[in-house]
């Protein structure tokens, strides 16, 4: 493999000393270059893809070296160069396990985070927190990642109570602010506040101002959404009492929040409720809602709704999650889901679990499947005990090639269409008969 040219300098220069875009780290090229070195470790089974060997050793090298270079990107002058840098390190963070990278270099990193959340426009805000997720999930739950939240933590809580920041950089961190705490931290003052910080801005969607056609929409319903989500994954974590208090405070209000014109609220208010009620019959067999009647009625209400002028693909995903949702407030039922990575399978089978799965999904995209095989800290939380370890000839058998994937395709596209053309034959003799 070719030597990389000179390491000198973090970037460039063009005529008269001045900076020059720096083409690399630009918001498409960047993301390119980075995943067509991380790319392939999404998958175990890549590994044994069709085509000549890689020089693992060598790649990881490169990908190391160029991981650095962004990193000191990060520093740079120019918000779009640092911005790319950033996007650049969350599609390898969320790619590949890189722990001892990281640890060599975690100060570093929260430094420059810290830096760019607090001077940072708002898409630079959002990258900044989006990758400090990514660091702590990278880490784990040691000693290191209190002290990365030690430093975060505070400056987070800053931005989601900043009433003048945007909205899109409150609503990125009050998702970190969550996800960080629910990796990092043993101290149970510091959960308490961090959800003290989320309830005081989720709970103002309560306050608004009601008409009879139910809850209006603002341009902070998006920050609402995730100060909800990110307060209910925190939920999860608290102990029995604590989660009677929480329960005894939001379950009369959530309800309000299910007419929100908003159909991203509604289901998350939905999904918060049936975790609400499983938290609630587990403390307590015997638990009892006082307007069980009234709330079905608008669950039922949700998943049978048929309003025209509401998008059909909303119809259909609202019309899916509140039957769950239904199905969980009143008969105490769960649709079990099964998540398949390699060789192993998970079951998704409480609302507890499906929130903290989705949490993570959102954060590390693509890269969740890959994680869930090689993550100590995603696999601890998912009780799937130590990672499987499989060598390259269990790989290889577990891999099929292109040719045979394109005549499974094939052969499994045919059948479809010949049980489709059944069936409209079948409702055409019907029809002929009638």
């Amino acid at each position: 493999m070719p030597k990389p040219k000179k390491r000198g300098s973090n970037h460039q220069r063009g005529a008269g000393g001045q900076p020059r875009n720096v083409q690399p780290f630009s918001d498409e090229d960047a993301s390119i270059e980075t995943m067509s070195h991380c790319s392939g470790f999404s998958d175990p089974a890549s590994f044994t893809e069709d085509g000549p060997e890689v020089d693992e050793e060598a790649t990881q090298e490169d990908l190391e070296y160029k991981l650095k270079g962004f990193i000191d990107l990060t520093l740079d002058k120019s918000a779009k160069t640092r911005q790319a840098a950033l996007e650049s390190l969350k599609s390898a963070f969320s790619s590949k396990i890189l722990y001892e990278f990281i640890m060599e270099r975690r100060m570093t990193l929260t430094d420059s985070i810290e830096r760019c959340i607090k001077k940072g426009n708002s898409d630079e805000q959002c990258a900044a927190a989006g990758l400090a997720c990514l660091l702590c999930v990278q880490m784990g739950s040691g000693i290191e990642s209190e002290e990365i939240f030690k430093t975060l933590g505070p400056v987070l809580k800053k931005i989601v109570c900043d009433g003048t920041a945007s909205i899109q950089a409150r609503q990125a961190c009050a998702t970190c602010l969550g996800i960080c705490c629910f990796i990092v931290t043993d101290d149970i003052t510091e959960l308490y506040s961090t959800m003290e910080c989320l309830e005081n801005i989720f709970t103002k969607a309560y306050q608004r101002d009601r008409d009879t056609n139910g809850v209006s929409s603002t341009h902070n319903t998006v920050l609402h959404i995730s100060a909800l989500l990110a307060w209910t994954l925190l939920l999860t974590i608290c102990p029995m009492n604590e989660v009677k208090k929480k329960i005894e405070m939001h379950l009369h209000k959530l309800p309000s929040l299910l007419s929100c014109d908003d159909l991203n609220m509604r289901i998350a208010a939905g999904e918060t409720l049936a975790l609400l009620f499983e938290l609630a019959r587990e403390t307590d067999a015997d638990f009892f809602y006082e307007d069980m009647e009234l709330l079905t009625e608008k669950l039922r209400a949700l998943a049978t709704d048929g309003n025209k002028h509401r998008a059909k693909v909303d119809k259909r995903k609202q019309r899916s999650v509140f039957r769950d949702v239904l199905r969980a407030v009143e008969e105490r039922d769960f649709p079990t889901e099964m998540v398949k990575f390699g060789p192993e399978r998970m079951y998704i089978d409480c609302w507890v679990k499906k929130q903290t799965y989705d949490t993570f999904k959102e954060i590390l995209g693509s890269g969740m499947q890959y994680h869930l095989q090689s993550n100590d800290f995603l696999r601890n939380v998912f009780e799937l005990g130590p990672p499987v370890m499989l060598d390259a000839a269990t790989l290889k058998t577990m891999k099929i090639s292109r040719f045979e994937r394109h005549l499974y395709n094939s052969a499994a596209f045919k059948a479809r269409t010949k049980a489709r053309s059944k069936c409209r034959d079948k409702r055409a003799d019907v029809g002929e008969f009638f």
